[in-house]
């Protein structure tokens, strides 16, 4: 008869926990199944010559971020004209992979604002995007030179971020603890 009583209360306590849990945790961190794992491997046609095939075989064996980028998302135009920075400063090589767009929208958004890509590959239909664990447009991952996903940011790229996540990461080789 006394469980009938406490069987609710220890339910409602363990709700709770989980709750304060919840709140300490920050929704825009979305884990990567690939951090500190080999990045996908991809080979998709390139979004300006599309008879031409472009993928991870073309960074392999250097540090390089790879930017998961649509003409509909309103964050990759947010964060579209930092990319230029750090591509106009050499800071690393840049590849995109223009993620479930329209080739000529594309095409005419680079013309428009920029192209900060060593090349943009095209994944029409989201299949690579989806080996990659793409949540959403903008991701951007950090690739280290041996392949191993160092580092994956969720949202629009900006100074701060780079600073705080990526130059550290860069400087030192290797992924954060």
């Amino acid at each position: 008869m006394t469980f009938r009583y406490l069987a609710p209360l220890i339910a409602f306590a363990v709700l709770i926990l989980v709750f304060v849990i919840g709140l300490t945790l920050d929704p825009r961190e979305l884990p990567s199944p690939f951090l500190l794992k080999p990045a996908p491997v991809f080979e998709l046609p390139s979004l300006r010559e599309p008879e031409r095939r472009v993928g991870s075989a073309n960074y392999r064996g250097r540090m390089a971020l790879v930017n998961i980028w649509a003409t509909w998302c309103v964050g990759c135009r947010q964060e579209h004209d930092y990319l230029m920075q750090l591509a106009a400063r050499n800071a690393i090589d840049i590849y995109g992979i223009n993620w479930r767009d329209n080739r000529p929208d594309a095409l005419r958004w680079l013309q428009q604002f920029g192209d900060p890509y060593v090349f943009s590959a095209f994944d029409a239909d989201g299949r690579v995007g989806i080996d990659w664990g793409v949540y959403g447009a903008p991701e951007t991952f950090l690739i280290g030179a041996d392949g191993i996903v160092l580092y994956k940011h969720l949202g629009p790229l900006d100074e701060s971020v780079w600073q705080r996540d990526f130059v550290p990461l860069i400087s030192a080789g290797s992924p954060a603890p």
